[in-house]
């Protein structure tokens, strides 16, 4: 499975669970680390939880190998390493905390529009 694939069932698996402001940077030009960053924010931590397991169960339903999942105990900024994309779900202050969409502002983003609800 492509990363674009793989990125599009980690989108559609964090709206289903109503991740905020998701943002997918294509990192191909900037970043020999992955190809997507998909970046998302959620209102606590039980709901930054719940996203992640989500995003994790569909990728073992479709079997994408998750690489490695990180920060599961306090659940402010989990990290799931899918290879090719990097899935950060943050808690809203953690997220303007480390401002990874600054960090990486070189990196153009991908159109995610047609894999979200309205």
């Amino acid at each position: 499975m492509d990363s674009k694939a793989i990125l599009e069932i980690a989108v559609k698996a964090a709206d289903s669970k109503r991740a905020e402001d998701l943002i997918a940077l294509d990192m191909t030009k900037v970043s020999l680390m992955a190809d997507y960053f998909l970046i998302m924010e959620a209102g606590s931590n039980r709901q930054v939880q719940a996203i992640a397991d989500e995003i994790t169960d569909q990728m073992a339903v479709n079997g994408v190998d998750i690489k490695d999942v990180e920060g599961k105990d306090g659940a402010t900024w989990i990290l799931i390493d899918l290879g090719d994309v990097i899935v950060h779900v943050f808690q809203k202050e953690q997220r303007a905390h480390y401002n990874l969409e600054k960090l990486w502002s070189s990196a153009p983003e991908v159109d995610l529009h047609q894999w979200v609800e309205a």
